[in-house]
């Protein structure tokens, strides 16, 4: 009897809500995609990106041809840095100053800019979809940090100038000058590469031959920008 008294004054065994188990889960899954995430970042540090979501979804046949940034010459790079991100050197993977300015732009309304960096370009590129949404830039930053931490500036422009899109259905540089201009990229004049650079950021809706207009005069700007860049070694981060 006393023994049943003793087990009575005892509190039940408290059982774990719905809240606590539904934040175990979602603490497991975090660590998860934590994990996964470093771990492909690491591999790609290393192999080849083989495909991308943005490969995956276009509706068009596909052509690329990784090449390594050895095998590209160097004003391609400079294309790159001087048309995408003139800072690609000097930040930390984001361009606080260009962020800011997109703000302020995008608040008075009007065509949506973005202030990305090659480096955030990259990220969304090889790991993300296309798009916004604040979900998608929220893991943009997140493997931009990873890959500014463990691939490096070098390793995060070959990537980008072998994932980036520079035509319908065309991935990469490489791909791009053999279809333009039927040469390598390792090969590529600055005026080339130019061309080139200046469809990146809408490659479905500007064309490389024969473009006129603002992507003519874009082209133009970069090309005169490209031996400013390698005289002021703003790829340095790249080369050295």
């Amino acid at each position: 009897m006393l023994e049943e008294l003793k087990n009575a004054r005892r509190p039940a065994a408290r059982t774990p809500g719905m809240l606590g188990r539904i934040g175990w889960l979602v603490a497991r899954l975090v660590a998860a995609f934590l994990f996964i995430s470093v771990v492909q970042v690491v591999i790609y540090k290393f192999v080849p990106v083989p495909t991308t979501l943005t490969m995956l979804m276009d509706e068009h046949p596909v052509t690329k041809d990784w090449t390594p940034l050895s095998q590209i010459d160097r004003d391609m790079v400079a294309a790159a840095i001087s048309g995408e991100d003139g800072k690609f050197c000097q930040h930390n993977g984001f361009d606080h100053e260009a962020i800011m300015n997109a703000f302020r732009r995008n608040a008075k309304g009007g065509r949506i800019r973005g202030g990305s960096t090659i480096s955030q370009q990259t990220a969304k590129n090889v790991f993300l979809w296309q798009g916004g949404g604040y979900v998608r830039k929220g893991l943009e930053a997140w493997y931009t940090v990873l890959i500014e931490t463990i691939w490096g500036k070098r390793r995060i422009m070959e990537v980008y100038l072998n994932v980036a899109e520079t035509g319908i259905g065309t991935y990469g540089v490489e791909a791009g000058a053999q279809r333009y201009y039927g040469k390598s990229a390792r090969k590529l004049s600055a005026v080339e590469a130019a061309r080139i650079a200046a469809v990146l950021p809408l490659p479905k809706k500007r064309e490389v031959n024969g473009a006129g207009g603002f992507t003519r005069r874009h082209g133009n700007a970069i090309a005169r920008r490209v031996g400013v860049v390698k005289n002021e070694a703003l790829d340095s981060c790249v080369y050295d």
